[in-house]
């Protein structure tokens, strides 16, 4: 079999799981709308949109008073991807010292990839 063959089976193969990983993180965003939603448009809500989250700097926002630690952040262009937002779903203060996030993390890392995975997705 040749490789490159292998690989397009795997990634095939992987794709499920992918939407399956999506969809529970759709599930588990559903305690996140309290406090953000996914429509840019939605402004006075107690944290910033997650609309176009993905590549998107940190604290960059618009309309939103973002804590200091993340205007840093930004500052020195720190953006979002999925490894990063999974990382500051475990300890968001840990990540970002001073940030103004009240959510505990999510313990559970397959949660927190598939809340990535879901919020990475275009809007």
């Amino acid at each position: 079999m040749r490789p490159g063959f292998a690989v397009g089976v795997a990634l095939l193969l992987s794709q499920p799981a992918m939407a399956q990983d999506v969809a529970r993180g759709e599930r588990l965003f559903e305690t996140c709308r309290s406090c953000h939603s996914l429509d840019s448009g939605k402004a006075g809500m107690a944290g910033p949109h997650l609309a176009g989250l993905n590549g998107r700097t940190v604290g960059s926002a618009a309309g939103f008073d973002y804590s200091p630690a993340l205007k840093a952040a930004g500052a020195q262009g720190v953006r979002w991807d999925a490894e990063r937002l999974a990382a500051y779903l475990a300890d968001p203060e840990a990540m970002f010292r001073g940030s103004w996030m009240s959510a505990p993390g999510l313990g559970d890392p397959a949660d927190r990839a598939a809340l990535a995975a879901f919020l990475m997705q275009p809007r």
